[in-house]
């Protein structure tokens, strides 16, 4: 499986420098063979991910920005990256200003900037990529987004962050679905696969399982969430393309075995057969707290398994 399905392309991927969702598809896809650039605002946490790149034989370069300043270094990035490796094959839009609260306690300046990572940022990333793929007849943008983008059901609304207070990341995600399934419908037939995918769950990062955050059944591995990026960025853009896709939804869906991060060894428990169960438990999960078949959305981007 290793260094295959993307030998010789170029990935940009964005907020890869903590460890966590980012950063474990930037070595999955460099595993895979990509020559990757990676961002984010913490040098520190980039060369960190640069590192394991290039200890598993990867090409990697650094190009640190702060996603949300319109001004700034987020304005040369697709030219940075092309003088660095070489025309990008695939973008994946990964840096996310999340957070919850009421809607009337967001300060102004937090939703521009929320506007500018989770919005602005992948659509001028997405404009300044898409022309060369066009001429080129391939590519592939993926935008990861969010469970909390989802329309809570109610009257009553469920009790829980995505519906109580998730107005912020919520409709910043939202929007962010929406362009990807519009720049989708404009890129058909062209070679380019443009698709959202979120987790089932949280993402067990290295963080939320230091805090001890991980726990009961509303959680998920990176491996999934980097195994489906590969899917959906490798994939036939005449079937995955427009998807807002769930990770282990798409997984049961593609009947796609789960590999680590160095694309070699499978994930034990996260197999195929392994997840119609898990989204089962997640599923019943919501429910308990007033969101019913929360992950049956009725359309084709994320079918229910």
């Amino acid at each position: 499986m290793s260094r295959q399905v993307c030998e010789g392309q170029v990935a940009l991927v964005t907020g890869a420098s903590k460890g966590g969702t980012g950063t474990a598809m930037a070595l999955r896809l460099a595993a895979e063979g990509a020559r990757v650039a990676i961002t984010a605002r913490s040098v520190d946490g980039l060369e960190a991910t640069c590192d394991r790149i290039r200890e598993i034989g990867g090409q990697c370069v650094v190009l640190p920005s702060d996603l949300s300043d319109p001004h700034g270094a987020r304005t040369k990035l697709v030219e940075r990256t092309e003088a660095a490796l070489g025309p990008i094959d695939i973008l994946v839009n990964n840096a996310a200003v999340g957070g919850y609260g009421p809607f009337e306690s967001v300060p102004a300046e937090r939703l521009e900037r929320a506007l500018q990572v989770n919005l602005w940022a992948p659509w001028l990333l997405t404009a300044e990529v898409i022309g060369a793929m066009r001429e080129r007849g391939r590519g592939a943008i993926l935008n990861i987004t969010t469970f909390s983008a989802e329309l809570p059901p109610g009257s009553p609304f469920p009790a829980n962050k995505p519906s109580k207070a998730g107005a912020m990341y919520g409709a910043t995600k939202a929007a962010l679905n929406r362009l990807t399934v519009s720049v989708a419908s404009e890129c058909e037939g062209q070679g380019i696969a443009v698709n959202a995918l979120a987790p089932q769950g949280a993402i067990a990062t290295p963080s939320l399982v230091a805090a001890g955050w991980v726990e009961g059944v509303m959680f998920e591995p990176m491996e999934t969430m980097a195994e489906a990026a590969v899917a959906l960025c490798t994939g036939d853009p005449d079937l995955l393309n427009g998807r807002i896709a769930y990770s282990l939804q798409l997984l049961t869906e593609l009947q796609r075995p789960v590999f680590d991060l160095l694309g070699e060894n499978l994930v034990e428990g996260w197999q195929p057969e392994d997840l119609p169960d898990i989204i089962d438990r997640q599923e019943q999960s919501l429910a308990g707290r007033g969101w019913p078949d929360a992950y049956t959305f009725g359309r084709v981007h994320s079918p229910r398994p």
